[in-house]
């Protein structure tokens, strides 16, 4: 009934759609299976992508090849640039999307590949032969075979709903959940455990008193997330923001007894930094107010997602605090809040190529990980489907480092840390922040891509070769042109900036604080004139590039250094217990975990300098 594929992917969330699209787009013949077709890479929580470190990384996507910016640029009803109050390092693009627009334009994506196939059916388990998957099992007890296997299971492995004393088996509302597959990787040795997140109840937006809401427009100018020309809105949906208050947290407590959350139903922990309303009155006890964000769920629905106010509370109970909510006093619900929790995988059982050491070709990616958010899911999905390609064609593996991108850092922090919570990532995580930029992703990956022979990227790397031109052109002309000091006095005057003494180049006047291309231009028709034949997206990554250059460069030392700790390669079948000199947590974890390079092993947490330093004498270094 099926051939046997190359790579087959179970769960259509935004990880396997993601690999589904990266092994596909280098040639392998891929099968995505799925419990639902209609339910293809849905926004299962709210109806955004991107925001603080996460709009980062759906850009390093969209630069190897992925598909999350394209869809969510098609869907696009709001755009924001975040943090840009703060430095370059910090900025973070952020976009609302039409909700049934972004599914539907993923699955017509996926259609339209003709290296994939479909199969809408439960995968029980997975097939092995010796320590190698050969392929999965379905609940009618087909067997698909393929050379490689990522699973993707989402929050669907034995979920379990909980809203207030109520309980029943799914992995999304109105969705049954997954059985099979986590007794059987328990059966072959992998450690699993549980972990639990949450979703606000869902408003009629036609209930709302908007008026009593402060608006949040989007910018001005909206961005894409895409490098490539991708439509920008004409128009934009505004999101309002509004605040619980006492009555509210009062209303709330009367559930607390019946919460899952504290009566001890959930065994399983939750995100720390998106708690649900219960644990934030719970925890912030002295604070009588908390920031809910009212956002629209597409520009042809009613509906409205409550984001600050996830809760697993009775329904009643919900909707009686809602309405003592200003702006809520006649709200209606479309369906309550819940908690759901599911079955996760310890990550530190993978390699950094989320291929996992117990069975070979077989790949983890998304919540299976212990990770919460579309834009971790979606980036774990990208590697794993491009590394799935790779093994199966027996080639070596792509792996990231920290200083390469964000979508390495993610990856690090799991096989190495592992999680006891829902891993979401900060742009706190990241050594290399000022490198690892939002602007500057295309310049970093889209090469690694087109080394790949990722499909698409022949046009993608001219693009790159055209915006690296442009910034050397950019910064030559700031180096070499010179401004009188008439010429911006006024301008500086504004900016309270220090008068010129003296004729100077432009690269001087642009380190100063507060002083950017734009102030420049406005002053100086001229340069105006001559920077009007580059694109923006070209001027930005030059401005930063220049006024950041210090800061750069001693990034660009500190990642040269960890690089060629990452460069001093280790055995697979080294035998840790053999030096007694290492600690014996590091023998235990080192054994364990089979890191690859030194680097790797020194970011294991447990493992001390000292470790180190008798792995690098054993080594001769």
């Amino acid at each position: 009934m099926f051939p046997e594929y190359d790579v087959i992917v179970v769960g259509a969330g935004h990880a396997g759609c993601e690999a589904a699209v990266a092994a596909a787009n280098m040639g392998s013949k891929v099968m995505l299976a799925t419990m639902n077709m209609q339910t293809i890479a849905q926004m299962s929580c709210n109806p955004a992508m991107g925001g603080v470190a996460k709009g980062q990384i759906v850009r390093e996507i969209d630069a190897l090849g992925g598909y999350s910016a394209f869809a969510t640029d098609h869907s696009m009803i709001q755009f924001r640039m975040l943090n840009l109050s703060k430095g370059p390092a910090m900025w973070s693009p952020r976009a609302q999307s039409d909700r049934m627009m972004f599914a539907a334009k993923w699955r017509d994506m996926l259609e339209q590949h003709e290296n994939i196939d479909f199969w809408q059916e439960m995968v029980t388990g997975i097939i092995v032969k010796g320590d190698r998957v050969v392929g999965v099992r379905t609940g009618m007890g087909l067997e698909i075979k393929g050379k490689a296997v990522v699973l993707t299971n989402g929050t669907f492995l034995n979920g379990i709903i909980h809203i207030g004393e109520k309980q029943f088996g799914g992995g999304r509302a109105g969705e049954r959940a997954s059985k099979g597959i986590t007794e059987q990787l328990v059966e072959l040795g992998f450690e699993s455990g549980r972990m639990k997140t949450g979703t606000p109840p869902r408003i009629d937006g036609r209930s709302i008193d908007y008026s009593k809401l402060e608006e949040q427009p989007g910018d001005d100018v909206p961005r894409r997330f895409s490098f490539t020309d991708t439509a920008i809105p004409a128009t934009q949906r505004p999101c309002h923001i509004g605040y619980t208050n006492p009555e509210v947290h009062n209303m709330l407590k009367t559930g607390f007894e019946k919460s899952p959350m504290f009566n001890g139903r959930i065994q399983g922990l939750g995100p720390r930094y998106c708690p649900s309303i219960e644990d934030k009155i719970d925890r912030f006890s002295e604070r009588d107010r908390h920031q809910l964000f009212v956002e629209p769920e597409g520009w042809n629905t009613v509906e409205v997602y409550l984001n600050g106010f996830s809760s697993s509370l009775p329904e009643d109970v919900q909707f009686k605090a809602l309405r003592l909510i200003p702006g809520f006093e006649n709200a209606k619900m479309f369906r309550p809040g819940y908690a759901i929790e599911y079955d996760f995988f310890q990550p530190t059982q993978l390699k950094p190529t989320l291929e996992t050491h117990l069975v070979s070709q077989l790949f983890f990616a998304g919540q299976i990980n212990g990770t919460t958010g579309y834009e971790e899911a979606g980036a774990q999905g990208l590697i794993a489907g491009i590394n799935a390609h790779l093994s199966v064609a027996e080639k070596d593996p792509f792996v990231l480092q920290r200083s390469d991108a964000y979508i390495g850092v993610l990856i690090d922090d799991l096989i190495n840390k592992g999680t006891e919570e829902p891993y979401r990532m900060f742009t706190s995580r990241a050594e290399f922040r000022i490198l690892l930029r939002q602007d500057n992703a295309d310049l970093r990956l889209t090469p690694l891509a087109y080394q790949l022979g990722i499909k698409g990227t022949d046009t993608r790397m001219d693009r790159v070769r055209e915006k690296e031109s442009q910034i050397k052109d950019i910064e030559k002309l700031f180096s070499k042109l010179s401004v009188e000091p008439y010429q911006i006095e006024s301008m500086l005057a504004d900016k309270n900036s220090s008068p010129l003494k003296q004729k100077v180049k432009l690269h001087s006047v642009l380190l100063r604080p507060n002083i950017g291309i734009g102030d420049l231009r406005m002053a100086i028709p001229e340069l105006d004139q001559k920077l009007s034949a580059f694109d923006e997206e070209s001027l930005e990554c030059a401005e930063i590039a220049m006024k950041y250059e210090g800061y750069i460069e001693k990034e660009k030392e500190m990642a040269d250094k960890m690089r060629r700790l990452e460069g001093i390669k280790l055995k697979d079948n080294f035998d840790y217990h053999a030096l007694p000199s290492l600690s014996m947590e590091a023998r235990v974890k080192l054994s364990n975990q089979k890191p690859r390079t030194i680097g790797q092993a020194s970011r294991i947490s447990g493992i001390r300098p000292a470790d180190i330093s008798v792995l690098l004498v054993h080594m001769g270094r």
